[in-house]
């Protein structure tokens, strides 16, 4: 059987492909499950600081697998067959290091909700981001109703979601959507370029970013200081920690370890 999902080390960088060109790179259970499988083992590998995910071909995602999906005969199955995109897009959040989505073509449906579980997000100019299941008579169900208005204004999420219409690369950065359009073919390049400068941080602190944002977002101010208060005080005894002044006052890079 096809592997689906290609993983290669580049330099501290886990690259995680999509690769069902010929499907549009469709994400269904094999892909969700080998998804799993790559977060976990990078997730315990210390050479690994960043990932960037991409898509094979002239797309990044056309979405759920429908192939799949009309396979199913239960309202069960296909329950269950969201409870798996949901719980391999939550391990890609809340994974402990940055990660980069590198669009090019289209992300729809499934496809986008898997970029949207990414840090961050790399489009080239002509791509198209959207979440066109309302065409279909349904909704987004892997996140793509909560994750899209915790990043652009509420009712323009309400209007993608509602209309199922897809912005172009050069509205979704107006919208901080992404964070940078590519030229065109150049996605992959500027998100492996953002990963490496994302994978030169202290890991200890990159995770620690990761959690005081997405954690502190769900707090009161007061409260979500006072958390920023505790985990940079954590930090402060770390040895990356004294490295980094070390660097700093050397003039060069720091040499973080992770501990």
């Amino acid at each position: 059987m096809d592997t689906v999902l290609r993983v290669e080390l580049r330099d501290r960088i886990a690259v995680l492909t999509l690769d069902r060109p010929e499907r549009l790179n469709a994400v269904g259970t094999r892909t969700v499950g080998l998804l799993r499988e790559a977060l976990e083992r990078c997730r315990d590998d210390d050479g690994v600081r960043a990932l960037v995910l991409t898509g094979a071909g002239r797309a990044f995602s056309a979405g759920a697998d429908l192939g799949e999906i009309e396979s199913f005969t239960k309202p069960g199955e296909f329950r269950d067959f969201v409870g798996r995109l949901t719980a391999a897009f939550a391990l890609l959040e809340e994974f402990p290091k940055p990660s980069v989505a590198a669009v090019h073509g289209f992300a729809f449906g499934g496809g986008l909700e898997l970029a949207l579980a990414c840090d961050l997000r790399v489009a080239e100019r002509g791509a198209r981001l959207g979440l066109p299941e309302m065409k279909l008579g349904v909704l987004p169900g892997a996140g793509g109703t909560q994750r899209l208005p915790r990043l652009v204004p509420p009712a323009v999420a309400k209007q993608m979601i509602l209309t199922g219409e897809p912005v172009d690369a050069e509205r979704a950065y107006a919208l901080g959507l992404v964070n940078e359009v590519a030229p065109p073919g150049g996605a992959l390049k500027a998100a492996e370029t953002l990963a490496a400068r994302l994978a030169a941080g202290a890991p200890l602190a990159l995770a620690a970013g990761k959690r005081l944002v997405d954690h502190g977002l769900g707090m009161d101010l007061e409260a979500a200081i006072a958390y920023e208060r505790e985990t940079v005080s954590v930090l402060f005894c770390t040895e990356d920690r004294a490295e980094g002044l070390k660097a700093f006052r050397e003039r060069r890079p720091g040499e973080f370890r992770g501990v």
